[in-house]
């Protein structure tokens, strides 16, 4: 994640220009919880760009002639990000020395989601990814860390030698590897799986269904949940019987709402004045898979009153949709009026070119 002093996009691009007091209402509800990071803390770098030669310019720049230093502990503050700079420079948020395997936007995105799991009383979690899937791995890892089960449905085939993510789903979680034709039901295999692995007398819920017993950060041990089908509705009510499964289903990516709200403690921290100022204005680039991350930190910044402009590059018309998905059931759960702040634009803007996603 990249937070730029220069305008240049890559995937999502969220403009500060001022801030305003936060929403109390938003950080009561939804920020003010328990967390899996003990700090909402990263690593700040600064990447300065060295200024080319003119004979360079001349004959065209390309990436390999450009030279960079990284400043791992920059000077931060009102006065140090004001100031005028001889050559181009970002900074960059290390999110991935966040942990030896859970870092990264996987960590963000499971700050508040594994909490909730451990108020519920979770035993088993079912989700899926690819065979080299970041976020199966890290949930495979924070879950071995809790006493909970994880089962990962992996595309596409078991490689004859595990490697990366690969390899730390297999040590940490049980894997299953579903042919790529059939992946594409992936939520009707996730509710299968779990169906099988809640038995008779278990109890499988979506984590998002969960979000609804956890307003105001209440108890969730005692919640009474049903098997519930592809769309959240109950198919059986009932006590769940002692000792047995208590099965939650994550999506990919962990791409929910539950998914959201690490991204936006991430965007608290980043709008306090000690680290980027109060007026500065501020950059954030960001790549984008299934876009959880980059609708965050839009809403992040939108609701937290630190901003008057976003502009967020998504990935096709179906993803726009799913962004307002998201969006309406944060409201829902929560019951909020989303405080569009006079003057704030929240725009959704297709990309012309969509991103070839890798083979995995």
């Amino acid at each position: 994640m990249l937070c730029r002093l220069a305008p240049r996009p890559l995937s999502a691009q969220l403009h500060i220009h001022r801030r305003r007091d936060p929403v109390s209402s938003l950080s009561a509800s939804l920020l003010e919880r328990e967390w899996m990071l003990p700090s909402p803390a990263t690593p700040i770098h600064k990447i300065s760009l060295s200024k080319p030669h003119q004979s360079q310019l001349s004959h065209g720049l390309t990436p390999s002639q450009v030279s960079y230093s990284n400043e791992p502990r920059p000077a931060l503050g009102a006065e140090a990000i004001g100031a005028r700079e001889q050559t181009p420079s970002f900074f960059m948020v290390r999110d991935d020395l966040l942990h030896p395997l859970v870092n990264g936007n996987k960590a963000r995105k499971l700050d508040a989601l594994l909490p909730i799991l451990q108020q519920y009383s979770a035993t088993d979690i079912v989700t899926c990814g690819g065979c080299q899937s970041a976020h199966t791995a890290a949930v495979a890892v924070c879950c071995a860390e809790r006493g909970i089960r994880s089962h990962l449905l992996l595309r596409g085939e078991q490689p004859d030698v595990p490697t990366g993510y690969n390899l730390i789903s297999l040590m940490y979680g049980r894997t299953s590897y579903i042919a790529r034709p059939l992946y594409a039901r992936r939520k009707e295999l996730l509710l299968q799986h779990a169906s099988e692995v809640a038995g008779g007398k278990g109890s499988i819920v979506w984590v998002d269904d969960i979000l609804g017993k956890d307003r105001y950060n209440s108890n969730l041990e005692g919640a009474c949940v049903g098997h519930l089908d592809g769309f959240g509705s109950s198919i059986n009510q009932g006590e769940v019987e002692e000792g047995s499964r208590r099965v939650v289903i994550v999506n990919e990516g962990a791409d929910s709402v539950a998914g959201l709200l690490g991204v936006m403690r991430l965007v608290r921290y980043l709008s306090q004045t000690h680290l980027f100022g109060a007026k500065q204005q501020i950059r954030i680039v960001v790549d984008a898979g299934t876009g959880t991350t980059a609708v965050g930190l839009a809403l992040g910044v939108t609701l937290l009153g630190c901003v008057s402009k976003s502009n967020l590059e998504r990935f096709g018309k179906g993803k726009l949709r799913h962004v307002d998905k998201l969006h309406n059931k944060l409201v829902y759960l929560w019951i909020l009026s989303i405080p569009w702040l006079p003057g704030s634009r929240l725009f959704f803007i297709h990309l012309k070119k969509l991103r070839r996603m890798s083979k995995w």
